[in-house]
């Protein structure tokens, strides 16, 4: 798939996109990932992105030209988001203002042929850009950035990882916090036993342990030594379970629990 990330600062990019899993995916041709000065589709010669906000207030926002030109020389017709979702091209608005990204957003992301990411900056984006133009309008948390530079980074890396072939082993893409087996995107590439011991879809990763067995006093549970696959399933999805009590317990609102998840959930709200 290809990514077309839209900045007035395309420098910053230059980590990002050379090391890790966004590295190997370039280097592999599962992905593409192209960097564009936004000044560049200005027409004046100081090269103006912003300007002050109708109705006054405080900063500047980006204007609605130099982005929809930017975005419409890459995806024709780009300003009917509508038509843009059926030709696979989703149209990313970086904003504090946008909907949470989580992991089912990577996931729909990772199925699309290309992504375009607009970086916000200063007070935000003239909002016709929200209206005509981006198909989704994402924040990566309740908090705000300088700009939307370092979201644009999480999400590249966030959906690239989950394009098939982009990580080591396809079972890792499913075997962490907030996933769940992709059927569509891993058909037939994840053996069964490891989709049986995967966790309650929606709940954090359980703990992992490696050598040495025994530091500075701190034992790896014994359960992960004694080479008792049922009991180390079992043991693996309390701990997601206690992990995900303890650190975000309103995941368990939307998980899928089994009736025996729920024992164990009742056993562990018991023991506090």
């Amino acid at each position: 798939m290809r990514f077309d990330i839209i900045t007035i600062f395309p420098d910053f990019f230059r980590g990002p996109l050379d090391y890790g899993i966004v590295r190997r995916a370039r280097e592999a041709g599962l992905a593409e990932v192209a960097v564009h000065d936004l000044r560049a589709f200005t027409h004046d010669r100081h090269n103006t992105v912003d300007d002050r906000p109708f109705g006054g207030g405080e900063g500047m926002l980006l204007k609605p030209e130099p982005i929809f030109e930017a975005v419409e020389s890459l995806v024709p017709n780009a300003a009917a988001p509508q038509e843009s979702r059926r030709n696979g091209d989703a149209i990313v608005l970086l904003s504090a203002s946008g909907r949470l990204f989580r992991q089912d957003t990577a996931r729909a992301l990772s199925r699309v042929r290309r992504v375009v990411l607009i970086c916000g900056r200063y007070e935000g984006v003239d909002e016709r850009v929200a209206e005509h133009l981006a198909t989704d309008e994402i924040s990566i948390g309740d908090f705000v950035l300088s700009g939307g530079e370092l979201a644009a980074a999480l999400v590249l890396d966030a959906v690239t990882r989950l394009l098939p072939g982009a990580l080591g082993n396809e079972a890792s893409a499913i075997r962490e916090s907030f996933s769940e087996p992709d059927p569509v995107a891993h058909a037939g590439a994840i053996p069964q036993e490891a989709t049986s011991q995967l966790p309650a879809s929606g709940l954090l990763d359980c703990p992992h342990y490696t050598r040495p067995a025994e530091f500075r006093g701190w034992q790896v549970p014994g359960v992960l030594v004694g080479g008792n696959h049922e009991e180390i399933r079992v043991w693996r999805r309390k701990m997601a379970l206690r992990k995900t009590l303890r650190n975000r317990p309103d995941l368990l609102h939307g998980a899928a629990l089994s009736p025996g998840d729920r024992r164990l959930l009742q056993e562990l709200r018991s023991e506090t």
